[in-house]
């Protein structure tokens, strides 16, 4: 049985309000794809990072809200944008105008003119992106990789966002009452909920990973991109690899409790799915990503988001917005022209 074709999904108009170097900004949008082009400094990024805002965390600049308002501007900067859907149109919003009067922090998000959560915003659209910061992706720490990994989970499972702060939030507790010699029957409550979350962060991140790499060797022989050998390694994964999630987590949170003493004397926690990487291979040569050539890498990581796009399509039933910066730096001609297709 053929999967039904997925839902086009696209922005027909966008609005900036002091959002960088924009005082007001409207653009109508009237074809699939759109191209913006223009001298050093003139606003193209700014444009694409507008779009990101439309999904949940900071945007592909991971700039703090503040930083985005215009210089100058002390009354908060503002996102609008139509989204034509299936023939529909939803009208969504985000922004921080008006927050500092009201004496609040973070920004506000609407659908439709209603109150709304950033994770809503995946129930409308999956916004992905490549930008030239992410061109040291694979010869960087391990921390860039493993946030990569979890915006590509992000855009397959809207719940994995909050699943990734919550485990964050939760090693800051431990490592704080580590430091003070906290009550043990405290650290024995936060240990157990850490254990659920990091089995539930690793069982995620390790799902969408052996989809995407499923996807990518189907690929292989009709991919103009190289295609890359992806997989999710650390000790965490080694050892959890093959348990029932209960397990896991009761084998996990003993760990914790019995590693105490050596956490406490590193200052951290030195297990767990914030120490693991996603390692990339360039599988035709079957050489490590970080050993390729500039232009390998790029093509690897094009490959990537390519495929990761595909496999949004799939998994969530609509085409994601994809946003493209500075793309075809280090990309040869036959590879430009096969992006462009």
């Amino acid at each position: 049985m053929t999967a039904p074709a997925p839902i086009h999904v696209a922005l027909s108009s966008l609005s900036l309000t002091d959002l960088r170097n924009y005082r007001q900004l409207a653009l109508e949008f009237g074809s699939r794809l759109a191209v913006f082009t223009g001298v050093n400094g003139a606003g193209k990024t700014n444009l694409l990072e507008a779009r990101s805002l439309l999904s949940p965390g900071r945007g592909l600049r991971r700039a703090t809200f503040e930083a985005i308002a215009r210089k100058g501007c002390e009354t908060g900067w503002a996102v609008a944008a139509v989204l034509a859907r299936d023939g529909d149109e939803t009208r969504l919003g985000t922004g921080t105008a008006g927050l500092a009067e009201a004496g609040e922090r973070g920004r506000r998000v609407r659908v439709n003119g209603a109150p709304a959560s950033a994770e809503s915003l995946l129930e409308h659209l999956r916004v992905l992106w490549l930008t030239p910061a992410m061109d040291g992706l694979f010869t960087g720490p391990a921390s860039d990789r493993r946030r990569f990994l979890d915006r590509l989970v992000l855009a397959i499972d809207p719940g994995h966002g909050r699943r990734v702060s919550e485990f964050e939030r939760l090693i800051t507790s431990r490592n704080r009452l580590l430091d003070e010699n906290g009550d043990p029957g405290v650290l024995d409550a936060i240990e157990t909920q850490l254990a659920e979350r990091a089995v539930a962060v690793s069982l995620a991140r390790s799902e969408t990973v052996n989809l995407l790499q499923a996807l990518l060797q189907a690929q292989r022989e009709s991919s103009p991109f190289p295609v890359a050998a992806i997989a999710l390694e650390g000790a965490f994964e080694t050892r959890v690899s093959g348990q029932p999630a209960s397990q896991a987590e009761e084998t996990f949170a003993g760990e914790l409790a019995a590693s105490r003493t050596r956490d406490r004397a590193a200052g951290r926690t030195l297990d767990g799915p914030h120490r693991s990487d996603l390692t990339v291979l360039f599988a035709e040569k079957a050489m490590p990503a970080a050993l390729s050539s500039t232009g390998e890498q790029k093509a690897l990581l094009a490959g990537l988001v390519l495929g990761h796009a595909g496999l949004v399509s799939q998994t969530t039933g609509m085409t994601p917005i994809l946003l493209l910066d500075e793309i075809a730096a280090h990309l040869d001609q036959g590879r430009r022209a096969a992006l462009f297709d």
